[in-house]
């Protein structure tokens, strides 16, 4: 693991000349994903739009802009065997882009996902033909194509207490990881009749009669929401972060999984990126990539990425006035204007505020992306 730096570029926050590797793309970014040839980056700028820039390996150029969701997308993927966009919404609805090469523009088809509320976190199955959303319906509706019909049809995962805020797929495609806000991590079957072949080895720990959307596991690890769980490159352990800053992982290769949680002094992670077997980086609202590593089989936090130092912002100047009249003035501050006067705080870190994605570019470099706006290059 190791600091920031390396290839990037783009335009500058407020005027100012930004290092190399850290670009600032939108005011606010919520979700992005990369082409699979790493030459494209769409992203969510806080609102209904996607965004895709051009990147040529050092500096970003705005592509396109593209327009159907109605309220603010929430997550993107981008499928790299079909070369085909994912995209969810608040507006309870998913996307499907195919690149139309005669038109040069994407074309998007509607996916019924037949929830009641936002449609949080989208993923594609490896092979990519199914995918995964999660909702604040408390369901995962997962989806397959139904060539008869040509529509994507989706079956439905329940089994959920709360908001599912992510899904991802394993290795092999027939089962998923869950992450809520029931505090809970879970294991479930997404094996759909007619599209996927009937496991004849035992799955994990799972053994192979493993009918759709049954729960296989559930960890209660973490003492706050799970943000993200994600599958280890191999598929058999899977990782989570928590709100009570915390990162668990749980080894599912055994009917009886081997469980390890590391807490940390700083702000809970958003976001999670496995290196390989035994290093995982997190990211969220500490402002910087923490790394953690597994050694003698237990995870343990080894340093923050971001040599700027910590996520903490710098200490307001002491005041004259006693304790109770200046918490007095702030809050009449806020109130009449809106804001405190330590508005403008600039933080020790790259990152200005919590890091909502973190993604593989290539072997020797990761990115993450904000609510600053900015996306930024790492070295591992």
């Amino acid at each position: 693991g190791g600091g920031g730096g390396g290839g990037g570029g783009g335009g500058a926050a407020g005027g100012k000349k930004l290092p190399p590797g850290v670009s600032h793309l939108a005011k606010n970014i919520t979700c992005h994903a990369w082409s699979p040839d790493r030459k494209q980056l769409a992203l969510s700028p806080g609102n209904s739009e996607v965004h895709i820039f051009n990147y040529n390996g050092s500096a970003f150029t705005k592509a396109e802009v593209l327009k159907e969701h109605d309220q603010p997308v929430l997550s993107i993927d981008w499928g790299g065997k079909k070369n085909r966009l994912l995209t969810c919404s608040e507006d309870r609805n998913a996307y499907v882009w195919t690149r139309d090469e005669k038109l040069n523009a994407w074309s998007p088809k509607l996916v019924i996902l037949r929830i009641n509320r936002a449609a949080y976190y989208a993923r594609w199955s490896h092979n990519e033909e199914k995918f995964a959303v999660s909702s604040g319906a408390k369901v995962v509706s997962v989806c397959y194509f139904e060539e008869q019909h040509d529509w994507w049809v989706s079956k439905h995962i329940k089994k959920h207490r709360s908001t599912v805020l992510s899904v991802e797929w394993h290795p092999n495609d027939m089962l998923v990881c869950t992450a809520s806000t029931d505090f809970r991590c879970r294991i479930f079957s997404a094996l759909v009749k007619g599209v996927d072949k009937r496991p004849t080895e035992p799955v994990l720990g799972f053994g192979t009669k493993i009918p759709f959307g049954e729960c296989l596991l559930e960890l209660d690890l973490a003492n706050g929401w799970v943000h993200q769980a994600l599958w280890s490159p191999s598929g058999n352990s899977v990782a989570f972060v928590g709100h009570d800053s915390s990162l668990c992982v749980a080894d599912v290769t055994a009917a009886e999984p081997k469980t390890s949680k590391v807490k940390h002094a700083g702000l809970p992670f958003q976001c999670l990126l496995w290196i390989d077997e035994s290093t995982i980086i997190a990211a969220g609202h500490e402002c910087t990539p923490v790394l953690f590593k597994c050694e003698g089989g237990a995870w343990k936090l080894v340093k923050k990425l971001d040599g700027q130092g910590g996520g903490a912002a710098a200490a307001a100047p002491k005041q004259q006035q006693s304790g109770t009249a200046n918490a007095f003035a702030k809050f009449q501050n806020q109130v009449e204007r809106g804001q405190d006067k330590r508005e403008g705080t600039t933080l020790k870190t790259k990152h200005q505020n919590c890091i909502t994605g973190i993604s593989r570019l290539n072997d020797a470099q990761y990115v993450t992306s904000g609510v600053d706006g900015y996306v930024i290059m790492w070295q591992k």
